[in-house]
């Protein structure tokens, strides 16, 4: 029943095309195949394979569609675990039907969309962890396992800060005071650094690691 309240909001919009639904992970991943979608809403919980794993194998494919998942669980577990397979965006189920429609549209173009709760909580762990990790210590470092320290420039910070909002690159460079080119290039060291590839994943390694603080 959610499902199809969900197919026909976002059928409802002259340029999005619902192309397919599927009842569980390993139907989505098997349609999602065979019918080349752009954006992949997913849900988490699902009978059989769950969300995540389902996640993890649409993206395997050779020209792989965006995952915004759609849920209602926003544990810091939950999000984590579906960012780190590759999920571009997580909303939950009770968002406004705005903030759906825009995250579909930013995923379809390759921006990341974060509910503030999400974007909240994932502040939160990180402090979290910084605030474990740095007990009984001097001043800590962040960087990543055994190799040299991941250092961020403050325009680096600053770009991949207000990115976070889920803004194009042509806003943030408004925002900023840059080009959208500018934006464009600051972002693309920012991943090559923390060794990711996408918005969603660069805020939440930057925030676990440290080097980024978001209000």
């Amino acid at each position: 029943m959610v499902r199809s309240g969900i197919v026909g909001m976002v059928s409802a919009e002259s340029d999005i095309e619902v192309v397919g639904e599927a009842g569980h992970g390993d139907e989505a991943v098997r349609l999602a195949g065979e019918l080349g979608p752009d954006v992949v809403l997913m849900d988490l919980r699902m009978p059989g394979t769950d969300g995540v794993e389902a996640t993890r194998r649409v993206l395997e494919a050779a020209d792989p569609p965006r995952v915004v998942v759609l849920t209602t669980y926003d544990t810091d577990g939950d999000i984590l675990r579906a960012v780190e397979a590759g999920a571009i965006g997580y909303l939950l189920k009770d968002c406004p039907r705005e903030d759906i429609l825009a995250a579909v549209r930013a995923a379809a173009v390759g921006r990341s969309a974060l509910s503030p709760s999400v974007t909240t909580r994932l502040v939160g762990a990180a402090r979290a962890t910084g605030h474990h990790a740095g007990r009984g210590r001097g001043p800590r470092i962040s960087g990543g396992g055994a190799g040299a320290p991941v250092m961020l420039s403050p325009r680096e910070r600053e770009v991949l800060a207000v990115a976070a909002g889920g803004l194009s690159n042509a806003r943030i460079g408004a925002e900023l005071h840059i080009t959208e080119a500018t934006v464009k290039t600051h972002l693309l060291r920012a991943y090559a650094k923390l060794g990711v590839d996408s918005r969603t994943a660069a805020v939440t390694e930057a925030l676990r690691r440290g080097l980024l603080e978001l209000d």
